[in-house]
Parts: C-alpha cells; sequence; structure tokens
C-alpha cells in the first residue's frame, strides 16, 4: 500500500462521522403517538405475540434480517494477531457489504478473548439476538472447532466466511477455469500451498463437487502434507496421502491447478514452467499473490489466473458470496448453510458468467468485453444479477435439503 492510499484510507475512515456504519430507526418518531407505539405501552403487544408464538420475532423485530459478523482479532487479513480494536474498521467493513449488496443489516462483534469455549459460550449467549452468525478472521485451527460447535449447538445459520466464502468463489472459478482449458475435473492434478481455513475448506468442498482426493497435494509452511508428516491436526490428516514429493517445487511439477492461500511470492516462474499443459493458477493472498500475472505470463502464454486482487481480471472476492448466501439462508429462514448449499452457490456462480452480459454490468465497469473465456470466468463483484441469481439458488436448496423452516 502506497503512503498515498494509506492517507487516502485513512480519511475517509475519519471523515464526518468516524467509522463506516451508523444504526437508524425506519419507523416515524416524531409526536406522543409514535411514541406509544414504538415504546410503552406499545411494545407490549409484539411481546405478548412472541411469548405465545417465538417464531413470530421474525415478524415483529430485525432479527430475521439481522446478522452477527463476530472475530477475535487473531487472523485479521495479512496483518495477523492484531487483536480485537484493530480487527473492528474490517468488521464495519464487512457490515457496509452485507447492507450494500444484500440488504442485511449487522452488528459487528469484537470479542476480547481467544479461548474457544469462552468464544462459543459468548455467542450461543448472544444468538437469540440474530438471525445469522457470521464468524469473521479466526485463526485456524480454532476456527474449525468454534464453528462445528456452533453449528452443532445453535438452530441458526454459522458460517465461517473465510473458509467457505473462499472456498465457494474458488471452486465456481476453478470449474469454468478446467473448462476453457478442456480438463476433466476429475482427472486434474492440485496443489494447494495453504493449510489454514481456506485452503482446508476449499479442498473440502471440491471433493463435495467429486474431485478426487487422490489428486490432491496439500502443501503447508513444512512441504508437502504426507502419511509421514508428524504432528498434523485432524483437518490435515484428511489430505495426507502417500507420496515421495517434499516440497512445492516438488508438489507444483507437473500439477494441473495451483491454489495459492498460503502468503506472497512463494511461487517462482521456474515452478509454473514445471507445471501441465494449459494450467490453472489461482494465486490468491493478498497484497502480493504467491506470484504476480505479470511474472506468469513472462514464462507461459498457456495459463489461466485467478488473483484475490481487484486489479487483475478473475478476482476471487468473497463479497460475490456471504451477502447473498445469508440472503438465501435469512429468507428461507434456514436453521443452517449446509453443503447442499454451499455447492448451490457454486453452480449459481459458476453459470452466472455464461449468461450474456446486462447493459447495467457494462455501464457499471464500462467495459462490453464480457465474454466467457481467459479474462473473464470469475463474476464481478458489482454485477446486479447476484442478488437475483445466489439468494435463489440458496433459498431452493434450504427448502429442497430440509434446511428451512418454510412450509
Amino acid at each position: 500500500m502506497s503512503q498515498t492510499f494509506h492517507d487516502k484510507a485513512l480519511a475517509y475512515h475519519q471523515e464526518g462521522r468516524p467509522g463506516k456504519i451508523n444504526v437508524t430507526s425506519h419507523k416515524k418518531l416524531d409526536n406522543d403517538q409514535d411514541l406509544s407505539l414504538a415504546y410503552s405501552p406499545g411494545v407490549a403487544a409484539p411481546v405478548r405475540e412472541i411469548v405465545k408464538d417465538p417464531s413470530a420475532v421474525n415478524k415483529y423485530t430485525i432479527k430475521g434480517n439481522l446478522v452477527a459478523v463476530i472475530t477475535d482479532g487473531s487472523a485479521v487479513l495479512g496483518l495477523g494477531n492484531v487483536g480485537p480494536l484493530a480487527a473492528k474498521p474490517v468488521m464495519e467493513g464487512k457490515a457496509v457489504l452485507f447492507k450494500r449488496f444484500a440488504g442485511i443489516d449487522v452488528f459487528n462483534i469484537e470479542l476480547d478473548t481467544q479461548d474457544v469455549d469462552e468464544i462459543v459460550s459468548t455467542i450461543k449467549n448472544i444468538a437469540p439476538t440474530f438471525g445469522g452468525i457470521n464468524l469473521e478472521d479466526i485463526s485456524a485451527p480454532r476456527c474449525f472447532e468454534i464453528e462445528k460447535r456452533l453449528i452443532d449447538e445453535l438452530d441458526i445459520p454459522v458460517f465461517h466466511d473465510d473458509q467457505h466464502g473462499t472456498a465457494i468463489i474458488v471452486a465456481a472459478g476453478l470449474l469454468n477455469a478446467l473448462e476453457i482449458q478442456e480438463k476433466n475435473f476429475k482427472e486434474a492434478k492440485i496443489v494447494c500451498a495453504g493449510a489454514g481455513s481456506a485452503g482446508i475448506a476449499t479442498l473440502n468442498l471440491l471433493l463435495e463437487l467429486g474431485f478426487s482426493k487422490d489428486n490432491i497435494l496439500l502443501v503447508d509452511r513444512n512441504g508437502v502434507v504426507s502419511t509421514k508428516s508428524k504432528n498434523l491436526s485432524k483437518e490435515k490428516l484428511t489430505f495426507a496421502i502417500d507420496t515421495d514429493k517434499t516440497t512445492l517445487s516438488d508438489a507444483i511439477n507437473g500439477s494441473d491447478v495451483f491454489i495459492g492461500v498460503a502468503r506472497g511470492n512463494l511461487v517462482t516462474q521456474e515452478m509454473v514452467k514445471s507445471m501441465a499443459k494449459k494450467p490453472i493458477i489461482f494465486a490468491l493472498s493478498n497484497p502480493d499473490p504467491e506470484i504476480s500475472p505479470v511474472d506468469v505470463y513472462a514464462c507461459r502464454d498457456d495459463v489461466l489466473m485467478a488473483t484475490g486482487r481487484s486489479d487483475y481480471p478473475n478476482q476471487v472476492n468473497n463479497v460475490l458470496g456471504f451477502p447473498y448466501i445469508f440472503r438465501g439462508a435469512l429468507d428461507a429462514n434456514s436453521k443452517i448453510i449446509n453443503t447442499e448449499m454451499k455447492v448451490a452457490a457454486v453452480h449459481a456462480l459458476k453459470d452466472l458468467v455464461k449468461l450474456p452480459a446486462s447493459k447495467e454490468l457494462i455501464a457499471i465497469y464500462k467495459d462490453s468485453s464480457f465474454t466467457f473465456g481467459k479474462d473473464y470466468f470469475i463474476p464481478k463483484p458489482f454485477d446486479p444479477r447476484l442478488i437475483e441469481v445466489v439468494p435463489k439458488a440458496i433459498f431452493e436448496a434450504a427448502v429442497a435439503s430440509g434446511a428451512s423452516r418454510q412450509k
């Protein structure tokens, strides 16, 4: 980040009212009658109805359209364990995106604990306030246990976006990239560098989509995760295979796909040259990808590439997923965001880019070159069709899978 941009970002967050969000009322409060309806004695009426039928809470309060964005500040962006106060600007940003793209209200909550039991207990105790829980920037492997326990113990959707949001966008883009490169997804040899929340969740979702575990190599900071590796977490053990490959260079040699969710400048041009014909590279670390598109295209011209940056084509941006996934889940009054709903999101995003570009999309990006192919196989964040397509797919999957409370 340049100093100029740094200063511009600080001014953006500071000017006017500090921060990015506020809380407002959408009901009139102009006279004594309005006051009587908004508070005492009128507020007793919905209280009585909710006592008779707890599900009426969504009819008379914000709960059915309210999500908690919750962090402990342990894994914020690429900045690491910065704590709850420094995490707050990011959580406010997430709240803005929920509202802008899906009309969902958010309370952002930063917890001053990194103890798993305390986090789970706190979230369980405040859960009646919300229609859904978005976990954010919680480090692995604690994030896996926290999410699993909350899913098991709560009756509202719990979704760790760093895991599943990234996984859904990557999976949608990868299926399209494989189609363009004329590769069979069941035979594609995949290397994933990064065994944190995003890497593990992405590989798990690929298995759900029918990819072969035998064709996947997971690489962590110690090298290739194999049956010879020691002290592996249960999440890594799922992808430990019998192989003589030990380094990232070994793993990437001959591979069809590289997925990077590790750190910048991890991959060399020599590694790229060693990949199979017509390879696919998802270098997703921010702000510096595992290898830059400039370096990739300098050594090969048959590559399809995606990054996590908005200044290159095919950005893997979680805003393509979480607002619309929660929109569909909340509309379905779903108890969970299950695998069927995640898979539905993958296919909705995958198919969207194959549709003719709308006039609105062309006008927003001032570009008419939205043709499915090398530079366009992942939807754009401001595509107005996302709100039409993804929530509908999520809603239908929730109903079909029994996750929805809708009749």
